[in-house]
């Protein structure tokens, strides 16, 4: 009889841990570059909200992407 495969307890939290850099990276990424664009280019607040959409499109585009490739759809 074969037993089935061990499953690794940390699998779950490297999940959650990879969604959660993506939801939260994303937009603070486009906050930085977007308050620094705004400083060079004197458009305050312009560049931060653009950069915050852009940001938060992108975390959610990368979490929407690797949600789908875990689950294999």
């Amino acid at each position: 009889m074969s037993q089935p495969p061990q499953k690794n307890p940390f699998r779950g939290l490297a999940i959650g841990s990879t969604i959660l850099s993506q939801l939260v990276g994303g937009p603070l990424v486009g906050i930085f570059l977007g308050k620094w664009l705004d400083q060079h280019l004197s458009t305050s607040p312009l560049c931060l909200v653009l950069g915050l959409l852009l940001g938060l499109g992108a975390g959610l585009y990368g979490t929407i992407h690797f949600i789908r490739k875990l689950t294999g759809e």
